[in-house]
Protein backbone atom coordinates (compact mmCIF):
# COMPACT_ATOMS: atom_id res chain seq x y z
CA UNK A 1 0.00 0.00 0.00
CA UNK A 2 1.76 3.50 -1.03
CA UNK A 3 0.82 7.13 -0.39
CA UNK A 4 -0.28 9.56 -2.77
CA UNK A 5 3.70 10.09 -3.46
CA UNK A 6 3.76 6.72 -4.08
CA UNK A 7 6.10 6.13 -0.65
CA UNK A 8 5.03 3.55 2.32
CA UNK A 9 2.16 4.37 4.00
CA UNK A 10 3.17 3.52 8.07
CA UNK A 11 -0.28 3.31 9.24
CA UNK A 12 -2.54 0.02 9.27
CA UNK A 13 -5.67 -0.51 7.51
CA UNK A 14 -7.58 -0.35 10.60
CA UNK A 15 -6.35 3.10 11.59
CA UNK A 16 -6.77 4.19 7.80
CA UNK A 17 -10.48 3.10 8.15
CA UNK A 18 -11.05 4.64 11.43
CA UNK A 19 -9.92 7.91 10.16
CA UNK A 20 -11.77 7.82 7.17
CA UNK A 21 -15.05 7.24 8.88
CA UNK A 22 -14.45 9.95 11.70
CA UNK A 23 -13.03 12.49 9.24
CA UNK A 24 -16.27 11.97 7.35
CA UNK A 25 -18.70 12.04 10.69
CA UNK A 26 -17.09 15.49 11.06
CA UNK A 27 -17.48 16.49 7.78
CA UNK A 28 -21.59 15.61 7.67
CA UNK A 29 -21.75 17.12 11.05
CA UNK A 30 -20.08 20.26 9.47
CA UNK A 31 -22.67 20.66 6.83
CA UNK A 32 -25.77 19.65 7.94
CA UNK A 33 -24.95 21.77 11.48
CA UNK A 34 -23.65 24.54 9.98
CA UNK A 35 -27.00 24.35 7.59
CA UNK A 36 -29.27 24.38 10.16
CA UNK A 37 -27.68 27.66 12.08
CA UNK A 38 -27.16 29.26 9.45
CA UNK A 39 -30.68 28.76 8.28
CA UNK A 40 -31.94 29.67 12.16
CA UNK A 41 -29.67 33.07 12.60
CA UNK A 42 -30.01 34.33 8.88
CA UNK A 43 -34.23 35.47 9.25
CA UNK A 44 -35.39 34.10 6.13
CA UNK A 45 -32.61 35.40 3.61
CA UNK A 46 -31.26 31.68 1.94
CA UNK A 47 -27.70 33.23 1.07
CA UNK A 48 -26.68 34.32 4.06
CA UNK A 49 -27.64 30.35 5.17
CA UNK A 50 -25.52 29.63 1.92
CA UNK A 51 -22.79 31.44 2.95
CA UNK A 52 -22.41 29.88 6.55
CA UNK A 53 -22.99 27.07 4.93
CA UNK A 54 -20.27 26.90 2.49
CA UNK A 55 -17.78 28.92 5.00
CA UNK A 56 -17.77 26.41 7.49
CA UNK A 57 -17.64 23.22 5.04
CA UNK A 58 -14.46 24.39 3.08
CA UNK A 59 -12.77 25.44 6.43
CA UNK A 60 -13.62 22.16 7.99
CA UNK A 61 -12.15 20.20 4.95
CA UNK A 62 -9.09 22.01 5.12
CA UNK A 63 -8.68 21.47 9.01
CA UNK A 64 -9.70 17.23 8.25
CA UNK A 65 -7.21 17.30 5.44
CA UNK A 66 -4.42 19.16 7.03
CA UNK A 67 -4.90 16.50 10.14
CA UNK A 68 -5.33 13.32 8.37
CA UNK A 69 -3.69 13.42 5.11
CA UNK A 70 -1.19 11.87 6.34
CA UNK A 71 -2.91 8.59 8.23
CA UNK A 72 -5.01 7.63 5.04
CA UNK A 73 -4.90 10.75 1.99
CA UNK A 74 -8.11 11.58 3.75
CA UNK A 75 -10.49 11.17 1.01
CA UNK A 76 -13.85 11.69 3.00
CA UNK A 77 -15.27 10.84 -0.52
CA UNK A 78 -16.08 7.60 -2.62
CA UNK A 79 -15.83 9.75 -5.37
CA UNK A 80 -11.97 10.28 -4.54
CA UNK A 81 -11.55 7.35 -3.52
CA UNK A 82 -12.13 6.05 -7.10
CA UNK A 83 -10.07 8.47 -8.43
CA UNK A 84 -7.44 6.90 -6.64
CA UNK A 85 -8.25 3.96 -7.32
CA UNK A 86 -8.32 4.44 -11.31
CA UNK A 87 -4.77 5.52 -10.61
CA UNK A 88 -3.82 2.70 -8.96
CA UNK A 89 -2.62 4.88 -5.64
CA UNK A 90 -4.77 2.12 -3.67
CA UNK A 91 -6.12 -1.05 -3.83
CA UNK A 92 -9.26 -2.91 -4.74
CA UNK A 93 -9.54 -4.10 -0.89
CA UNK A 94 -9.00 -1.03 0.68
CA UNK A 95 -11.10 1.23 -1.40
CA UNK A 96 -14.16 -1.04 -0.71
CA UNK A 97 -12.99 -0.48 3.07
CA UNK A 98 -12.58 3.18 2.40
CA UNK A 99 -16.30 3.64 1.08
CA UNK A 100 -18.42 1.60 3.44
CA UNK A 101 -17.07 3.54 6.53
CA UNK A 102 -17.09 7.23 4.29
CA UNK A 103 -21.21 6.24 3.97
CA UNK A 104 -21.10 4.55 7.67
CA UNK A 105 -19.40 8.05 8.72
CA UNK A 106 -21.39 10.17 7.00
CA UNK A 107 -24.77 8.58 8.25
CA UNK A 108 -23.23 8.85 12.04
CA UNK A 109 -22.53 12.58 11.05
CA UNK A 110 -25.89 13.54 10.21
CA UNK A 111 -27.64 11.95 13.65
CA UNK A 112 -24.78 13.52 15.39
CA UNK A 113 -25.73 17.24 13.77
CA UNK A 114 -29.66 16.50 14.43
CA UNK A 115 -28.28 15.56 18.18
CA UNK A 116 -27.18 19.12 18.59
CA UNK A 117 -29.65 21.12 17.07
CA UNK A 118 -32.31 19.32 18.97
CA UNK A 119 -34.02 18.01 15.76
CA UNK A 120 -35.52 14.66 15.24
CA UNK A 121 -32.61 11.88 15.01
CA UNK A 122 -34.02 9.69 11.74
CA UNK A 123 -35.49 11.86 9.12
CA UNK A 124 -35.78 11.78 5.48
CA UNK A 125 -35.60 14.72 3.21
CA UNK A 126 -38.62 16.65 1.53
CA UNK A 127 -36.39 19.12 -0.74
CA UNK A 128 -36.43 17.88 -4.24
CA UNK A 129 -33.15 18.66 -6.11
CA UNK A 130 -33.40 16.99 -9.55
CA UNK A 131 -33.28 17.73 -13.30
CA UNK A 132 -30.18 17.96 -16.03
CA UNK A 133 -29.02 21.29 -14.51
CA UNK A 134 -28.73 20.36 -11.27
CA UNK A 135 -26.81 16.48 -12.49
CA UNK A 136 -24.71 18.85 -14.50
CA UNK A 137 -23.96 20.79 -11.54
CA UNK A 138 -22.60 17.93 -9.80
CA UNK A 139 -20.61 16.79 -12.62
CA UNK A 140 -18.69 19.78 -13.34
CA UNK A 141 -18.36 20.59 -8.73
CA UNK A 142 -17.10 16.45 -9.03
CA UNK A 143 -14.95 17.09 -11.75
CA UNK A 144 -13.45 20.21 -10.20
CA UNK A 145 -12.64 18.63 -6.99
CA UNK A 146 -11.14 15.74 -8.21
CA UNK A 147 -8.94 17.81 -10.65
CA UNK A 148 -7.77 19.79 -8.09
CA UNK A 149 -6.52 17.29 -5.90
CA UNK A 150 -4.87 15.73 -8.73
CA UNK A 151 -3.17 18.27 -10.03
CA UNK A 152 -1.83 19.75 -6.58
CA UNK A 153 -0.84 16.35 -5.87
CA UNK A 154 1.44 16.21 -9.10
CA UNK A 155 2.59 19.57 -8.81
CA UNK A 156 1.70 21.15 -5.22
CA UNK A 157 0.89 18.26 -2.76
CA UNK A 158 1.26 20.91 0.24
CA UNK A 159 -2.07 22.76 -1.04
CA UNK A 160 -4.23 20.02 -1.35
CA UNK A 161 -6.18 20.91 1.44
CA UNK A 162 -6.68 24.54 0.68
CA UNK A 163 -7.39 23.49 -3.08
CA UNK A 164 -9.82 21.15 -1.83
CA UNK A 165 -11.81 23.72 1.06
CA UNK A 166 -11.67 26.40 -1.97
CA UNK A 167 -12.83 24.44 -4.58
CA UNK A 168 -16.08 23.03 -2.15
CA UNK A 169 -16.80 26.54 -0.98
CA UNK A 170 -16.71 28.12 -4.84
CA UNK A 171 -18.72 25.48 -5.65
CA UNK A 172 -21.43 25.96 -3.12
CA UNK A 173 -22.17 29.25 -4.65
CA UNK A 174 -21.20 28.55 -9.38
CA UNK A 175 -22.99 25.61 -9.61
CA UNK A 176 -26.60 24.97 -9.94
CA UNK A 177 -26.55 22.10 -7.10
CA UNK A 178 -24.57 23.80 -4.64
CA UNK A 179 -21.86 21.29 -4.55
CA UNK A 180 -22.39 18.07 -2.88
CA UNK A 181 -19.61 16.53 -5.15
CA UNK A 182 -19.76 13.45 -3.01
CA UNK A 183 -21.65 10.38 -2.91
CA UNK A 184 -21.45 9.61 0.81
CA UNK A 185 -22.53 12.97 1.26
CA UNK A 186 -25.29 13.24 -0.97
CA UNK A 187 -26.71 9.50 0.44
CA UNK A 188 -26.51 11.39 4.43
CA UNK A 189 -28.09 14.15 3.35
CA UNK A 190 -31.27 12.23 1.84
CA UNK A 191 -31.82 11.83 5.27
CA UNK A 192 -32.02 15.07 6.74
CA UNK A 193 -35.11 17.28 6.42
CA UNK A 194 -33.02 20.68 7.08
CA UNK A 195 -31.16 23.06 5.10
CA UNK A 196 -29.20 20.87 3.66
CA UNK A 197 -31.34 17.75 2.70
CA UNK A 198 -31.81 16.29 -0.65
CA UNK A 199 -34.96 14.31 -1.24
CA UNK A 200 -34.19 10.47 -1.59
CA UNK A 201 -35.46 10.56 -5.51
CA UNK A 202 -32.94 12.80 -6.56
CA UNK A 203 -29.91 11.46 -4.94
CA UNK A 204 -29.22 8.33 -7.31
CA UNK A 205 -28.90 11.19 -10.53
CA UNK A 206 -26.70 12.90 -8.37
CA UNK A 207 -24.53 10.13 -7.58
CA UNK A 208 -24.38 9.11 -11.17
CA UNK A 209 -22.94 12.72 -12.13
CA UNK A 210 -20.57 12.58 -9.58
CA UNK A 211 -19.44 9.27 -10.28
CA UNK A 212 -19.36 10.31 -14.16
CA UNK A 213 -17.53 13.67 -13.19
CA UNK A 214 -14.82 11.92 -11.01
CA UNK A 215 -13.79 9.21 -13.65
CA UNK A 216 -13.86 11.97 -16.65
CA UNK A 217 -11.17 13.99 -14.14
CA UNK A 218 -9.19 11.15 -13.64
CA UNK A 219 -8.92 10.05 -17.36
CA UNK A 220 -8.54 13.71 -18.31
CA UNK A 221 -5.39 14.26 -15.39
CA UNK A 222 -3.96 11.31 -16.42
CA UNK A 223 -3.93 12.32 -19.93
CA UNK A 224 -2.84 15.87 -19.58
CA UNK A 225 -0.17 14.96 -17.03
CA UNK A 226 1.35 12.00 -18.62
CA UNK A 227 4.20 11.17 -20.64
CA UNK A 228 5.42 14.25 -22.41
CA UNK A 229 5.56 13.86 -26.40
CA UNK A 230 9.01 14.40 -28.14
CA UNK A 231 7.26 17.11 -29.51
CA UNK A 232 5.79 19.26 -26.52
Amino acid sequence: MTDAKGGPRPFTLARRLAVEGLGTAVLLATVVGSGIMGERLAGGVVGMALMANAVATGAMLIVLILMFGPVSGAHFNPAVTLAFLMRRLIGGRDAAGYVAVQVAGALAGVVVAHLMFGEPLLQVSTTERSGIGQWTGEFVATFALVAAILACLRWRPEAVAYAVGLAITAGYWYTSSTSFANPAVTLARSFTDTFSGVAPAGAPGFIAAQIIGAVTATAFLGWLFGRRDAAD
